[in-house]
């Protein structure tokens, strides 16, 4: 193609640009992800490359091209289209329509798109792609690499009331043999359980504080199931005993024996597990409810957890369920049991919410949907 061809297809672009883009939408909009996208979205920096097209076959030299693409915005199209939730398939796509399009405008006016023309074209083209994949892929395995990092703190964060049980039910143990003459060998066997729980919590304690700034995540794969949730409730209030009764706490379950919940069972025992083991440690010599009702007629549980201890300040209610937001007076605490909560309740498609009021109490409740008809 003749250097004026060139200018010509570069003031065909220019002047046909709108059109262009409305084809290049029509076909884009037939990507499952880019159905439902305003235009400015669906636009984002396409406009802007078509202009620096243009530039390029205006003058036609090898560096504009390489500048062309230093001034656009092909990677931080890459991340748009990673928030806008396209596969690297679609974002590949998207840029060939371009291709296809601009070929048919060509054609359409009489021009033929070879030689220098179609070198430049793919050229600009497969840059833009290049440098948009490599961004989506990088955006992606950091957000792989997040998810996975945090359910390892979730995981950690939740080992610790059960090693917390463990180590107070094995003091409780040693207490009582030795108030019965128990003999060395047993006595040893104590010891090295203590050792064994230490170690556990000091490895539990490490993996939380080199994770705490891990950003909260949702995407939290489930196992939903039908269950008995007062078995669930009953077990875990059987594990947690020991440590409610360091605090003399009282651990209720008014869950209906009868209820069923259709959700992930791990996860909830999580939630609960959280819960309860916050209330017992704000309810000293006080109790802690358990409760739970079906909701609705699509079998939707409304579960809660209710205690009669210190309460929390109004002025920390809105910030409850943050990431790493803590009471002052838990020294205990790391700011993930509650963020952990929300994360799986509303993984669920449910919600939690708190009432509280000062040396009163608080209660904790969320909703679980039920099985979708």
């Amino acid at each position: 193609m003749s250097i004026q061809n060139l200018d010509k297809l570069a003031t065909l672009i220019r002047h046909e640009r709108d059109a262009l883009l409305a084809r290049w939408r029509e076909q884009v909009r037939l990507l499952p992800s880019a159905k439902y996208l305003d235009t400015p979205t669906l636009n984002d920096h396409v406009p802007v490359l078509l202009d620096e097209l243009a530039t390029a076959f205006r003058r036609v030299s090898e560096e504009t091209i390489a500048e062309a693409l230093l001034e656009g915005t092909p990677p931080a199209h890459g991340q748009q289209r990673y928030e806008d939730g396209f596969d690297i398939v679609e974002v590949v796509a998207e840029y060939n329509i371009l291709r296809g399009c601009i070929h048919d405008l060509a054609e359409s006016n009489s021009l033929r798109l070879e030689g220098k023309a179609f070198h430049i074209l793919n050229r600009v083209l497969d840059e833009a792609i290049g440098l948009a994949v490599q961004t989506f892929a990088t955006k992606q395995a950091l957000e792989v690499q997040d998810r996975r990092e945090e359910y390892l703190s979730f995981v950690m964060h939740d080992l610790r009331t059960p090693l917390n049980a463990i180590s107070l039910a094995a003091r409780v143990l040693e207490l009582t043999l030795l108030k019965q003459g128990g003999t060395t060998e047993t006595s040893q066997m104590l010891k090295s359980l203590h050792r064994n729980v230490h170690q556990l919590e000091t490895l539990v304690n490490k993996v939380l504080k080199e994770s705490a700034n891990i950003q909260t995540e949702s995407g939290v794969k489930l196992e939903r199931r039908a269950f008995d949730l007062w078995p669930l409730v009953e077990a875990l209030i059987h594990d947690l005993q020991p440590v409610a009764g360091t605090g003399s706490t009282h651990l209720i379950n008014e869950v209906p024996e009868e209820l069923i919940a259709f959700a992930d069972a791990s996860l909830i025992r999580r939630v609960f597990q959280n819960l309860v083991a916050n209330a017992i440690r704000h309810t000293p010599r006080g109790e802690v409810v358990i409760g739970a009702r079906a909701v609705g007629t699509d079998d939707a549980v409304e579960c809660w957890v209710s205690d009669n201890g210190g309460g929390i300040p109004a002025d920390r209610l809105a910030l409850i369920f943050d990431k790493l937001e803590t009471d002052d007076q838990d020294d205990g605490g790391t700011g993930l049991g509650l963020a952990i909560v929300k994360t799986f309740v509303e993984a669920h498609g449910g919600k939690v919410t708190v009432e509280s009021k000062e040396h009163v109490g608080s209660t904790f409740q969320f909703t679980l949907p039920g099985r979708a008809k």
